[in-house]
């Protein structure tokens, strides 16, 4: 199956799932400034990786615009996230991104990756920074929001390539 992945990625995780998932299948691989110039006619399989932030998916609708011409190809979206894989909110955020029959064409997966707020853009980072300072100053902070805060105040990397094998498996189901 001839299979490209196309990545949209702000501080480098969704770059590095979607070229561990490039490489354990001999995909192309490409970034979605590229993508938008390549012709995805030949390929049988196209795997569109992002980034998420508070549920929403970054350049998914570039994805969901082109869909329509992409009928009789295997679809993916995977989107990289900074959420441990065992966070509750995960599942309903990503469901939200497409509607019912979106949801039924496309096979969706989240990876978690992590935070480098190094390599965050300006806004990206106040956001994070207003976000933190937020939660901090709640009263009654829940355990979860405990650990919340430990996990966002410096840069961390969750990410590991087990995540990318149900995307694997996907791509071999017929």
């Amino acid at each position: 199956m001839k299979s490209i992945v196309i990545f949209h990625s702000q501080t480098g995780f969704t770059k590095r799932y979607a070229g561990w998932i490039a490489q354990a299948v001999s995909a192309d691989c490409v970034d979605l400034s590229e993508a938008k110039k390549t012709d995805l006619d030949s390929y049988d399989a196209v795997i569109f990786g992002s980034w998420a932030c508070a549920g929403g998916i970054s350049k998914l609708a570039w994805f969901k615009e082109h869909m329509k011409k992409w009928a009789d190809k295997k679809l993916i979206v995977f989107c990289v996230g900074a959420s441990p894989m065992e966070s509750p909110e995960i599942a309903p955020a990503l469901r939200k991104n497409f509607t019912a029959s979106e949801w039924e064409r496309i096979k969706v997966f989240y990876c978690p990756g992590g935070l480098h707020y190094e390599k965050m853009s300006a806004p990206s980072r106040l956001m994070m920074k207003l976000f933190l300072t937020t939660l901090k100053s709640k009263k009654h902070k829940t355990e979860t929001e405990e650990e919340m805060i430990k996990m966002i105040s410096s840069s961390y990397d969750i990410s590991d390539r087990k995540y990318i094998e149900p995307i694997l498996k996907c791509l071999v189901e017929q």
